[in-house]
């Protein structure tokens, strides 16, 4: 009787998530097709300058390859790939070709989120020491003795929310590429794995680790760039009982037909997957191994599933991502959010913390605001969009209801396409 009663138990549970996986729409968007760019308001001419400054930049070895895709208005009118994807075999770069996205993964880690919240599961302000206890009583930095790596703090003056870690507004570092010295030595003598690994940890290892560590504020204080979204996958895996890879596979990339985003890549992927390349005396190299593996994606132990920065996805099936949050949360008749949710996510949620006046954030996506949009080159107001440490980026206009993605996968160089494709994308409009 009490196994009868167990599998009943397990069968409900099993039942009530799937009832929650996904909701069928009175709205029905279609999924992201290729038609002509003409038919969507945009110039195939001025369109073709995206061709030619990827190329010249090329040319001039400042970057290695790259894959651009543009849509409009639910089309993609522009999807090309342009040089190298690999330096040792030679092999050119092709349109669905998979990039390490790194903290593009943070749109979508806040998307899960914003469903579990939809479900009454929690809310935005509550402590995230509820959910994860060891985050109780947060700490500030107050004096660090960089001969022995030892601090004191002293109390937060408040708990750290969930919104704050959706707005890096939680005064949680970022370890090795943080911008203060004595987080990285912090954070590296507290072994936490801040990106990615090929080792044998879980992320709810290494937040729990996390959680002993100081803020570098107090909480709400100031926008400080962080792992906030790692804490908020373990917070996922913990709400839902679900490991952070399935809840993604069931509840987000399935319903979207998103079938080449993952954490690690099933091995038919494995050849998609464009290596990390770096510029060694005027050639494009294989970047090493550093404080971490760059093939984590498809070696090593595979069970680090970073909110924050652990996905590789494509450009088409980003730009499914982005097109549901175009259509007000739905697409194909699935619908992942309400439109009433995804709009108050795309609000100022930081007032006035972040620094330069031209850029707004709402709930783990970088906004334009009004002072951004008469500088020009940026998008109209409410242009939403982040992009990843292999540089890759995207944006997202909704009152042109154009999205562009440039994929590219490179570590130590800088080059000008992520501003010039921009500026280039919105030149091309022509309604």
């Amino acid at each position: 009787m009490l196994k009868l009663k167990s599998l009943f138990t397990c069968l409900f549970t099993v039942f009530a998530f799937t009832a929650f996986s996904q909701t069928p729409s009175v709205q029905t968007s279609p999924p992201l097709v290729e038609g002509e760019a003409t038919s969507e308001g945009m110039s195939e001419e001025r369109l073709s300058r995206i061709d030619m400054m990827l190329n010249e930049a090329i040319e001039a070895n400042r970057i290695p390859g790259a894959v651009a895709l543009v849509a409009r208005n639910g089309t993609v009118v522009y999807h090309k790939a342009f040089g190298m994807a690999d330096s040792e075999t030679g092999r050119n770069l092709k349109k669905d070709d998979i990039f390490r996205i790194a903290s593009q993964t943070k749109a979508i880690t806040a998307t899960a989120v914003m469903m579990l919240w939809e479900e009454g599961k929690f809310q935005l302000d509550d402590p995230i020491s509820k959910y994860i206890p060891g985050f109780k009583d947060p700490q500030i930095l107050n004096s660090f003795n960089a001969e022995d790596t030892t601090y004191t703090t002293q109390p937060a003056d408040k708990p750290i929310t969930i919104r704050h870690l959706l707005t890096h507004t939680s005064g949680i570092g970022y370890g090795m590429i943080d911008g203060d010295e004595r987080f990285k030595k912090i954070y590296q003598k507290a072994g936490i794995t801040d990106l990615f690994t090929t080792q044998d940890i879980t992320i709810g290892e290494s937040v729990r680790k996390l959680a002993k560590l100081p803020l570098h504020h107090h909480p709400g204080e100031a926008f400080t760039y962080s792992e906030g979204l790692d804490v908020l996958g373990y917070f996922i895996e913990k709400v839902s009982g679900m490991p952070l890879n399935e809840f993604f596979r069931s509840r987000i990339f399935d319903p979207l037909g998103m079938e080449d985003s993952w954490f690690y890549l099933p091995e038919s992927k494995h050849r998609r997957l464009v290596p990390v390349l770096t510029k060694e005396e005027g050639s494009w190299k294989h970047y090493p191994v550093t404080f971490y593996d760059p093939d984590y994606p498809v070696e090593g132990e595979k069970q680090f599933y970073s909110g924050g920065a652990g996905l590789s996805s494509t450009a088409e099936d980003y730009a499914t991502f982005l097109q549901m949050y175009l259509n007000g949360g739905e697409l194909n008749g699935v619908r992942l959010l309400s439109r009433t949710t995804v709009e108050f996510m795309m609000n100022n949620q930081i007032g006035d913390l972040r620094e330069g006046g031209a850029q707004d954030y709402g709930l783990a996506f970088g906004l334009v605001n009004r002072e951004g949009e008469t500088m020009g080159g940026q998008g109209s107001k409410g242009t939403f969009y982040w992009g990843g440490y292999f540089n890759t980026q995207y944006f997202a206009d909704p009152e042109e209801q154009v999205i562009g993605i440039l994929m590219k996968q490179t570590q130590g160089t800088s080059d000008e396409t992520s501003w010039k494709f921009k500026q280039l994308v919105g030149q091309a409009v022509d309604d």
